[in-house]
């Protein structure tokens, strides 16, 4: 009876929090999207942020009680703050492929701007939006810019955009309460909108096939965008070829030949404008190997290649649960991104400075730290040195795992998956 009595109780408080946070949400907000659009400019010792433009969009598909982004992911943060009272009411962390390219050598020479975007729930007040960025020498967030924003302006652009076709290929839900993953097309002709949205649906399948998918499939609506391109494809500038395309990617990012981005986040957000979106798979009609994702930005890759279906998982677990890359031997454009004297953000990646605060409570007791890479260890989630993009000093869960060598993921990287799906769910994480 005690125990029956405890459970309501507990279950009591969890529901009156709910109310309280939905009540928080509806005090501030509304079910609209504020688009914040800004110019990241800067070389590899400084960088600026400004605004670009602010579009008020038809719908707001993400947490209404998870206002407040607990992960301390990515190299940057979108921080909202209501006018009045100076309260911190809406946070979330992302990454930008500047923020990569500010690690390069042509950053050591050049200054470059390139355009970003930050989607916010609609505020039914003045509020002050913050962009911060975190700066690697001390791994603490930094404020880049602020802004008043009046959600009365006249400034604000309410106008339509393309209605693209838009297919709903998976609904388990209500937006608010559930992951809404949207597939958008790039390199696709008009003539080749069909083939885009069977080649969704392929994808989709192979995620949901895919610990710890597999189990949490009803957590995820799916949607498929078909933006049309002019020609199909996408560009090879490394071998002088380039398609006129919606998106604008291609491969050759910062010069390695696999890796296949947009510097544009505009038309990607032009895209989407009136689709519930929590996470964005860009998928490309070419049969190339190759790739890339940024946390709570967009992951893309391509459709035809053999290995894009595990390609497809690896991206979507950068750009959607924050992960690390666990490889260390494979070429990169980056030159030190990683501060070896600070923990990194990312949950299945450690330099050991604070190694607490990552997955040393699901090791078995007696697990020496470090492991060893033997054969008797294949199996064994322990602390094997490798990862990050080299080989020395940063540490990984498991010998192999879909950040690595696109086998399953490790239960680090999976307990990290569902902590995000909890997250978009609305759900304690």
């Amino acid at each position: 009876m005690k125990k029956t009595l405890l459970l309501t109780a507990a279950a009591a408080l969890l529901s009156l929090g709910a109310t309280a946070q939905t009540e928080t949400f509806d005090q501030y907000f509304t079910t609209k999207s504020l688009r914040v659009d800004f110019a990241l400019s800067g070389d590899a010792k400084t960088q600026a942020a400004a605004i670009q433009q602010l579009r008020e969009e038809p719908v707001w598909a993400g947490p209404r009680r998870n206002l407040i982004d607990r992960f301390e992911y990515g190299g940057y943060y979108i921080n909202v703050y209501d006018k009045a009272s100076n309260k911190l009411i809406y946070s979330r962390g992302f990454n930008t492929l500047f923020e990569e390219w500010r690690t390069t050598e042509q950053a050591k020479h050049e200054a470059q701007s390139w355009n970003n975007s930050a989607s916010i729930p609609f505020p039914k007040s003045k509020v002050i939006v913050e962009i911060t960025a975190r700066d690697r020498s001390d791994m603490k967030f930094h404020t880049l810019m602020k802004t008043e924003v009046d959600p009365t302006s006249i400034f604000i652009d309410r106008g339509k955009l393309k209605d693209n076709r838009v297919v709903e290929i998976q609904k388990s839900g209500d937006p608010k309460e559930k992951v809404d993953l949207v597939f958008v097309a790039e390199g696709y002709t008009a003539a080749e909108e069909d083939k885009f949205i069977e080649d969704a649906k392929r994808f989709m399948e192979a995620l949901f096939k895919t610990a710890p998918y597999d189990q949490r499939r009803d957590d995820f609506n799916v949607w498929a965008v078909a933006v049309d391109s002019e020609e199909s494809g996408t560009d090879y500038s490394g071998k002088g070829i380039y398609k006129n395309t919606a998106l604008n990617t291609g491969y050759y990012t910062f010069g390695v030949d696999r890796y296949l981005t947009t510097q544009d986040m505009k038309p990607i957000r032009d895209a989407v404008w009136n689709v519930p979106t929590d996470a964005i798979f860009l998928l490309i009609n070419a049969d190339t190997y190759g790739g890339g994702g940024m946390y709570n930005f967009y992951a893309c890759g391509t459709a035809g290649h053999p290995k894009t279906p595990e390609v497809f998982t690896h991206e979507f677990g950068h750009s959607f649960a924050g992960l690390g890359d666990e490889y260390y031997s494979s070429e990169v454009a980056y030159s030190d991104f990683y501060n070896m004297n600070f923990e990194p953000w990312e949950p299945n990646i450690t330099t050991l400075k604070d190694f607490s605060s990552k997955w040393e409570d699901m090791l078995e007791e007696g697990t020496p730290v470090p492991t060893p890479s033997t054969p008797e260890n294949a199996e064994k989630l322990g602390v094997y040195e490798g990862g990050g993009y080299v080989a020395k000093g940063i540490y990984r869960p498991k010998q192999s795992c879909m950040m690595n060598d696109l086998k399953a993921f490790c239960p680090v990287c999976q307990r990290a998956i569902l902590r995000m799906i909890d997250y978009y769910c609305d759900r304690e994480y």
